[in-house]
């Protein structure tokens, strides 16, 4: 099936989430992405391992539709290696400070000096101006730099947000970037590097409370779960659980007015407004809580769902799997790798295209699976390959 980047070539040096979730992203829409990775293989492959060999959860995810090179590029033969891959790519993707992608010959002018219309698609953790530059990060620093962790937390104690959002986040923006470029490549010839960060995408995202921040000064501190514009919004017991529930604008509330049964709080003046309300949670939330308390989880969501008010349960990693409603909608699909006990549930592509959908093609590459069939193509030959694995340049 023709797919929107059929003929595109992607050389994936990224490493843990940001670069490789962008190369995997372009890769649904059917690029041809080469994962460059040190020999043995990079250290990304061996977070939270479920395989025999020891290849982590977040690979299975990230490998997907991609090609397997091992490479050392620090020697001559490997910098050879890396200008005959450029030469073939259409995107680099590279998530390094930019001292690094320099001492490796990935910063855009050393690609550009190879092939004039490539994309450098160039992820770093504080972009490449500022006292910052220079310093990696995670995205847990993300997090905590962008205002987030403190707001999402208590004063008392700050709190990360279990998924990795920040860097999912950057990778998408990444993979945005690198289609308008690769948009404007094919109208004009023109190739462009493409500039995204982990602290950029931090603060995009938790934008609106630092224009608020800015705008009235109120200085407001973390209160958890609960929301503190709106109300009732927060997560809540049941008899066998959790739910959360958000609860914003006037017609949801009176919704859940009559739904607790307080028809006369829709014209209290204490709740006239999301901000009045969000002022005076306390009663609102305590009436909530009161009202899950008698409830089963099931039981409150149903009510939810007939009361027209957005609503879900908390689930554990395990009821995520066994939802039938992410089971309808296809979001894991089965996904084989050597080494596992059983089929490992891979998100496929977020987003779906109705004439040309993206998709997971192949399983992920063993480590330098590829190495030998992409060498071919860069037109070394079987002995030059050899003498290459002898000198543990692949």
């Amino acid at each position: 099936m023709s797919q929107v980047l059929n003929g595109v070539r992607v050389l994936d040096f990224g490493r843990y989430v940001a670069g490789p979730y962008c190369a995997t992203l372009l890769g649904y829409f059917g690029a041809d992405v080469i994962r460059i990775e040190r020999l043995g293989g990079g250290e990304d492959r061996f977070i939270t391992p479920v395989t025999e060999s020891g290849e982590g959860a977040g690979w299975l995810q990230m490998g997907v539709n991609k090609r397997s090179l091992t490479l050392n590029p620090t020697k001559p033969e490997g910098c050879e290696v890396v200008r005959r891959l450029v030469e073939t790519a259409d995107v680099v993707v590279a998530n390094l400070p930019p001292p690094a992608l320099a001492a490796m010959g990935l910063d855009e002018d050393s690609l550009r000096a190879i092939k004039p219309d490539i994309i450098p698609v160039l992820i770093s953790s504080f972009g490449a101006a500022g006292p910052w530059a220079a310093r990696g990060g995670f995205d847990g620093v993300g997090q905590a730099m962008s205002g987030s962790m403190y707001f999402s937390g208590t004063p008392e104690q700050p709190m990360k947000a279990g998924a990795p959002y920040v860097d999912f986040g950057t990778g998408m923006f990444a993979a945005l970037g690198a289609m308008a470029a690769l948009m404007e490549k094919r109208a004009t010839g023109r190739g462009q590097s493409v500039q995204a960060s982990l602290l950029s995408t931090g603060v995009t995202l938790f934008n609106a409370f630092l224009v608020e921040q800015a705008v009235t000064g109120i200085n407001r501190v973390g209160t958890g779960n609960r929301v503190q514009t709106s109300a009732p919004s927060d997560v809540f017991a049941t008899t066998d659980g959790h739910v959360l529930i958000h609860t914003v604008g006037d017609g949801l509330f009176a919704r859940w007015c009559d739904m607790v049964g307080e028809p006369g709080w829709k014209s209290d003046p204490r709740f006239a407004s999301d901000q009045a309300r969000g002022d005076n949670n306390e009663i609102l939330c305590a009436r909530m809580a009161d009202w899950c308390a008698r409830r089963t989880t099931d039981q409150t969501v149903e009510a939810l769902a007939a009361a027209g008010i957005p609503g879900g349960p908390v689930l554990s990693p395990q009821q995520v799997l066994d939802h039938p409603q992410v089971q309808a909608m296809g979001l894991l699909q089965d996904v084989d790798y050597p080494g596992l006990p059983r089929p490992a549930p891979v998100a496929g592509p977020p987003v779906t295209l109705s004439a040309t959908p993206a998709s997971i093609r192949s399983r992920p590459p063993t480590v330098g699976e590829h190495t030998d069939a992409i060498l071919t193509e860069l037109g070394y030959d079987a002995a030059a390959i050899s003498a290459l694995r002898s000198a543990r340049i692949v």
